[in-house]
């Protein structure tokens, strides 16, 4: 099988100049410009299956944005190569346009002071989508991102949530081959996420879509990706499957419980007996804190069942409320 996405030996590399201090630094920086040269992409190789998706993680400032925006054709590379869909990006960019679709999560594609309504017909016209299809996407992505609620608003009133479903739908509808992802669920709730997601791997079934995500929130990693790409610093420090990293570099999960008027030697006494009562629960697998009525409870998940704590904690202290967090990518980047 022939590689939808292949990467040989990319480098990004950025020129800065530094300017001078003061009057007399501006002036001589107009004559003698002093170069510093920042490499964003150092060298990265990897391929990528036609129907995968794909996890690319990494730190703020990593390298993510920048192998994307070359993938795309928005960057030429200093050295090395990306192939998409057999094309060279960056040389037949209006061709390879024809066949991704891009998602950047701050940013929109959409006409700011049209209509949504305006923007599919004019999106229609500019990827020559037929009307018969354009018809069936229309009431497919009504399915899924329910945009007639919002169709007939202009851009620039939606809100976060229904802007990011507008924009997934507006880079899918010539039903491309290859979809980019950039932090498509970021500063979305919990119900809006869902949703995005579900269309994600809806897509991906319906159509075979290969599917490139970056993101922070390692649940979206944890329900869409067989298989991860770790970047950091610009150089490739991880590539294979998500349940190897998960067990061994992101096993640490937080229970967060808000308590109702329980002391801290109270909650520290029913704790150590929990430590002596389940299995797995020794200070090395599970440390936790109290801070005004709320209890965090750290543990690793490979040696502790998460329903074993749950079920300890409800039923000898008094709580209000919980949540449970995974350990975000930049901890297990550092970690790794």
């Amino acid at each position: 099988m022939e590689n939808m996405i292949e990467v040989k030996g990319l480098t990004k590399t950025f020129k800065s100049y530094k300017k001078g201090k003061g009057l007399s630094g501006t002036i001589k920086t107009l004559f003698k410009r002093e170069v510093t040269e920042i490499e964003a992409v150092k060298d990265i190789s990897f391929n990528i299956r036609p129907g995968e998706i794909i996890g690319y993680i990494g730190a703020n400032g990593a390298g993510k944005s920048t192998t994307i925006k070359m993938m795309t054709g928005i960057l030429n590379p200093t050295s090395g190569f990306v192939k998409v869909d057999g094309r060279v990006p960056y040389e037949k960019r209006q061709e390879n346009a024809k066949h991704i679709g891009v998602v950047f999560g701050q940013k929109t594609q959409l006409w700011w002071d049209l209509p949504v309504g305006e923007t599919f017909a004019i999106l229609k016209e500019v990827y020559q989508v037929p009307d018969a299809f354009y018809a069936e996407q229309m009431k497919y992505f009504d399915e899924i991102f329910e945009l007639s609620e919002f169709m007939g608003q202009t851009v620039r009133t939606l809100s976060l949530g229904q802007r990011m479903r507008a924009d997934l739908a507006a880079s899918m509808l010539h039903n491309p081959k290859v979809l980019f992802l950039d932090e498509p669920t970021i500063g979305l709730d919990v119900m809006v996420k869902e949703r995005i997601r579900k269309a994600i791997k809806d897509m991906n079934k319906r159509y075979g879509t290969t599917i490139l995500l970056t993101t922070h929130d390692m649940s979206d990693i944890e329900e869409l990706c067989h298989r991860i790409i770790i970047i950091d610093k610009g150089q490739l420090l991880y590539d294979g499957g998500i349940d190897t990293i998960r067990r061994d570099f992101g096993y640490e999960r937080k229970i967060v419980f808000d308590l109702r008027y329980d002391d801290a030697e109270v909650v520290g006494a029913i704790l150590q007996q929990m430590r002596d009562e389940i299995q797995g629960c020794t200070p090395e697998n599970m440390t936790y804190t109290l801070s005004e009525s709320q209890l965090s409870v750290i543990f690793n998940r490979n040696e502790i069942n998460i329903s074993s704590i749950m079920n300890y904690v409800l039923q000898h202290l008094n709580v209000i409320d919980f949540s449970v967090k995974d350990m975000d990518i930049e901890a297990i980047v550092k970690r790794f």
